[in-house]
């Protein structure tokens, strides 16, 4: 109206607002662009360290094991721990006329244990080898690249994928890539405690936990608040995809994602999530239980799983909450989901599927049967002992520990805070500022807190722990949120809080990526120019020997690990697998393992003969084994189950009137000559055929 009447300064404000407006715009393009950038530069340094730690990886292994010189059954040799039966499936799919035939004779197997036809696939959890065997057929790789560096390759790439999660999930809850490069040069540097690639790739978890990091990261980015409704349903699809392929690859996974639905209950409980997002992880985990159920055969493991107990205790606990009554105040609500989950946490110790993982029951076994065998000789097993001090030494020395124990005390601490204000009835805020100084009321923070904590104390497994210890770490010494907590705690007026904590999360990151740099990365490059020298020839020739000597149908038996590398390096019937979680190969091992007891010829005669062996391997390492935890070698554990045991002033000692097998068959007099002949010795084998006609000789 000035402009239509002519006033003085009507035509002032028009070019005011103008000029405003190019300025508020200028400001939002710059900021998107500087974002732009930002995720551009970091996705680039994601994906670099994933490639550069794969090309590590195959280099470091190729050094160690002289792999591309070798012959092939000496590669196949390499896969240790009984890995290489995998790989022996991974052939078999490819020299099937079909995948479709190969695949039908894998679920109906009739030639790996002797007397028995298993579901390989089921089993074995072999979907790894399906799936890499199709790839491999289909892109017509076998023009160009050998079927074992094609598999080993796949394992590789899969820990490339590993790294590029933990990189992302430190980023993501920092907020700057410098932490996912820090927590990737900490998951290098302590290799040999983060990751068992280097001596058995086929292992399962070698398959599976890459795709558990991968939900990690997935599951953090969808509980934080500072999120768009597109990211978080791409984190969505992203935890259902790998959800349900990590249920699908790995016997021990749905005991991982219990663990990890106990942190989302502590979550739940104390109101710290919205109640929409616990819905849709409930969701996730119940969908991809059903569908794993599926594809693997109705597993009844899976049914019994405390995951799905704690799943359908926690719907149930939800659904009466809001049907049978008004919403109630946080507390009393906190006090009645405790009740409704103690039913269900003492119903989950009731199943008796045999895993790493369930490690209080077999302690409770432990007492109740110290003289079961197969208790015995999963209590021994290296997951479920204590972590030696070996382990957080190796932390200590590569600075991950002290800063762990810094990072993790502060946001605990804020947690506690938290915690202590949502049952006093206060609100959470969901839109936090630098300068609140609150990272405990983060709930990714607060998940990973209650992660790191339950997994180390809880799965015994430091290749579940440790790799999240160095992202942990990471993460909070580039947080310019936690050191801005511990400014509000120590209420600093000198200097700008705000100002230092952005110094300091520059600052430490900095110093502390130059001194690793100094000490670590002459290191690795020696690892990689130096050639190491393994090589077994004894077990060379036991294989050349059953390969050329032993008849196509003839059955063997041995320890589980050394028989999965029979199987797979000739392709013979064996009398058990390298698997602990089926409790009848289990007790099949323990009937093989009788040759290290204190046994009479015709006793282990009548079990070799009930398992149909035709070949009975006895090894020097267990015969003659000498080992600081003298009670977990496999002859200490066959003597206590078989009562051959005296104790004396808090000593062991053996007993029998019978002298142990392996030692008393090697002397070749009767009545040992009587039932066994030896056709095939050298330093670290003994082959004994077990005689199917018995001849009497004094």
């Amino acid at each position: 109206r000035k402009q239509e009447d002519g006033e003085p300064g009507a035509s002032v404000r028009r070019p005011k607002s103008s000029a405003t407006c190019k300025f508020l715009f200028f400001n939002i393009v710059t900021a998107f662009l500087q974002r732009v950038v930002k995720v551009f530069f970091g996705c680039v340094a994601a994906v670099g360290c994933g490639v550069l730690y794969a090309v590590y990886l195959s280099t470091y292994h190729d050094r160690t094991f002289w792999f591309s010189t070798r012959q092939e059954l000496e590669r196949e040799i390499t896969f240790q721990a009984g890995s290489g039966l995998y790989y022996y499936y991974f052939k078999h799919m490819l020299a099937a006329p079909s995948f479709e035939r190969g695949f039908y004779e894998l679920i109906i197997d009739n030639r790996t244990v002797s007397g028995q036809t298993i579901n390989a696939v089921e089993r074995l959890s072999l979907y790894p080898e399906l799936i890499t065997s199709f790839v491999y057929r289909v892109t017509g790789s076998q023009d160009f690249v050998e079927p074992i560096y094609f598999y080993v390759g796949a394992v590789f790439g899969l820990q490339a994928v590993c790294v590029t999660a933990l990189f992302v999930c430190s980023w993501v809850m920092s907020g700057t890539w410098v932490a996912g490069m820090l927590a990737v040069a900490w998951y290098v540097i302590n290799r040999p405690d983060t990751t068992r690639v280097d001596h058995a790739i086929p292992l399962r978890d070698n398959w599976a936990l890459p795709y558990f990091s991968c939900q990690v990261a997935a599951l953090t980015g969808f509980l934080s608040n500072n999120i768009c409704s597109a990211t978080e349903m791409f984190c969505y699809l992203t935890m259902s995809a790998t959800t349900f392929t990590f249920l699908l690859v790995w016997e021990h996974s749905h005991y991982v994602l219990f663990v990890q639905g106990l942190c989302l209950l502590l979550l739940d409980s104390f109101d710290l999530v919205p109640s929409r997002k616990m819905a849709d992880i409930h969701k996730v985990y119940l969908s991809s239980l059903f569908l794993a159920y599926l594809f693997q055969f109705q597993n009844p493991a899976l049914l019994s799983s405390p995951l799905l107990s704690l799943l359908i205790g926690s719907v149930l606990a939800r659904y009466f909450q809001v049907e049978l009554a008004a919403p109630p105040p946080l507390a009393p609500r906190v006090h009645t989901q405790q009740k409704n989950y103690r039913h269900l946490l003492c119903d989950s110790s009731s199943v008796t599927h045999l895993s790493y993982f369930s490690s209080y029951m077999y302690l409770i076994k432990k007492f109740m049967f110290p003289a079961d065998f197969v208790t015995n000789l999963l209590l021994c097993q290296e997951s479920l002992q204590r972590p030696s001090q070996d382990l957080f030494l190796r932390l200590t020395q590569a600075s991950v520990l002290p800063f762990y124990f810094l990072v993790l005390t502060v946001c605990l601490l804020s947690t506690l805070q938290t915690i202590y204000r949502r049952l006093s009835g206060q609100p959470m805020k969901t839109n936090l500022r630098l300068e609140d100084g609150r990272i405990g009321e983060q709930p990714e923070v607060v998940y990973h807190v209650f992660h790191t904590l339950l997994f180390g104390g809880l799965t015994l497994m430091k290749y579940l722990w440790t790799p999240y210890v160095c992202m942990f770490t990471a993460f909070g010494v580039c947080s310019p949120d936690l050191w801005m907590t511990v400014f509000k705690w120590l209420r600093l007026k000198s200097i700008h809080p705000l100002v230092l904590s952005l110094v300091l999360s520059t600052a430490i990151p900095t110093i502390i990526g130059f001194s690793l740099w100094r000490e670590y990365c002459p290191r690795v490059l020696a690892e990689l120019s130096d050639l190491q020298e393994y090589y077994n020839p004894d077990t060379v020739e036991l294989m050349n020997w059953i390969r050329s000597q032993a008849p196509l149908a003839a059955v063997f038996a041995g320890s589980p690990q050394l028989l999965g590398t029979v199987k797979l390096c000739s392709g013979s019937a064996v009398t058990s697998l390298p698997l602990y979680s089926d409790i009848n190969l289990l007790r099949r091992s323990e009937d093989t393992y009788q040759v290290y007891a204190m046994r009479s010829a015709e006793d282990i005669y009548k079990i070799l003969t009930s398992q149909k062996t035709n070949y009975v391997i006895i090894e020097e390492s267990i015969c003659t084994e000498l080992s600081i935890n003298k009670g977990c070698r496999i002859k200490d554990l066959l003597d206590i189950a078989n009562g051959h045991v005296v104790y004396d002033k808090g000593e062991i000692y053996s007993f029998s009137k019978h002298g142990r097998f392996c030692h008393e068959i090697k002397m070749n007099y009767s009545p040992y000559t009587n039932y066994f002949t030896r056709v095939f010795w050298n330093r670290s084998y003994h082959v004994y055929k077990v005689n199917s006609v018995i001849s009497f000789q004094y």
